[in-house]
């Protein structure tokens, strides 16, 4: 069975939907960082977050939404997008859910254990619901009106392509109709802090990816031809080891192709994925170097550049490669048309 990709979704410091997405990686430069407060330093934390959006997107209107946090709307509108005229019960039918996370709700978690903190007794109870991992997914869940299967994988961001190798699961074994996968993120300065304390280079970034995937019938734009197993780094696998067996799971190396890669032009992080795809002889982009470390947001952009890239009709077929934080090196491939 072949696995289409009907549609993809896209937030990003960029701005909302893929467009600006495509805009801001055409020009190759990286996107201006701002400034975030980090309580007790003089000197703020450099990020780079999403911004307002021109025209709101109406499914923002939603009262489910009033009290959600950004990652909630960023994953509600690269969702929505994704699903285009689909974005309905009767349309969607028995719509498969996966929101993959890494940090979560972070922003509502900070503020809801800082009043633990100050005083517990004031804490508020309208604020925990959304500290938890499944509160975007529940939101959207409500708001596409769909009652269908629906998980949260929680991981580093190689997680999100075992979202996609999951969402083809369910739809070969007939579990669902059609199935969105959905990666995001929030900043908060407790994150953006935490990743400096590895690296001051690194420039934390939010935002939200998504891709919808049907069972297709052979004559689809872009296909989902195959997921890698998650390599693990263990004490008998360095990142390296197993990010050149993620590569040797993928097809062969061929000018024609694209490469989306997760390098962000930090050598600490970047060198075993660097090492390994050296001699790749196709073109190449690389999200995170202009969009800014976004986790589990910057693996679905990835993903969304690939669908984009090929429904454009610029290549016959591209691999993506990431190499998570701390956990795993996977990598997917994709097939167009032409």
């Amino acid at each position: 069975m072949n696995i289409a990709i009907a549609g993809g979704g896209a937030v990003s410091p960029a701005g909302w939907g893929i467009q600006a997405l495509r805009e801001a990686l055409a020009g190759g430069d990286a996107l201006p960082t701002t400034d975030l407060a980090r309580p007790g330093w003089d000197r703020p934390l450099r990020v780079r977050t999403v911004p307002a959006p021109v025209t709101k997107p109406a499914a923002l209107g939603h009262p489910r939404l009033r009290r959600a946090s950004a990652i909630t709307r960023y994953a509600v509108a690269a969702a929505v997008e994704a699903l285009g005229a689909d974005a309905t019960p009767e349309r969607c039918g028995r719509l498969g859910l996966i929101l993959c996370v890494m940090s979560g709700c972070v922003q509502y978690s900070r503020r809801f254990y800082d009043e633990v903190l100050k005083d517990p007794a004031s804490a508020s109870p309208l604020v925990f619901p959304e500290t938890v991992f499944n509160a975007p997914s529940s939101h959207l869940a409500t708001l596409l009106g769909t009652p269908a299967i629906n998980y949260t994988l929680v991981g580093d961001p190689g997680t999100y392509l075992q979202g996609l190798a999951l969402g083809a699961d369910w739809l070969r074994r007939k579990r669902v109709d059609g199935c969105l996968v959905v990666g995001a993120e929030e900043i908060d300065w407790a994150t953006a802090d935490s990743f400096g304390m590895f690296s001051r280079r690194v420039i934390l970034s939010e935002g939200a990816g998504a891709l919808y995937l049907r069972r297709g019938d052979g004559g689809v734009p872009v296909e989902l031809r195959s997921v890698s197993d998650s390599h693990l780094f263990l004490q008998g696998q360095t990142r390296l080891e197993a990010t050149r067996r993620t590569r040797a799971q993928l097809p062969a190396a061929d000018s024609r192709h694209l490469l989306c890669e997760g390098a962000q032009g930090v050598p600490r992080f970047d060198a075993e994925e660097t090492a390994v795809w050296q001699d790749w002889p196709g073109a190449r982009l690389a999200p995170k170097r202009l969009l800014g470390e976004g986790l589990m947001a910057a693996a679905a952009w990835q993903c969304v550049a690939a669908l984009d890239a090929l429904q454009a009709g610029q290549y016959p077929a591209a691999s993506v490669s990431v190499v998570g934080c701390n956990q795993q090196a996977i990598g997917a491939h994709f097939s167009g048309s032409r």
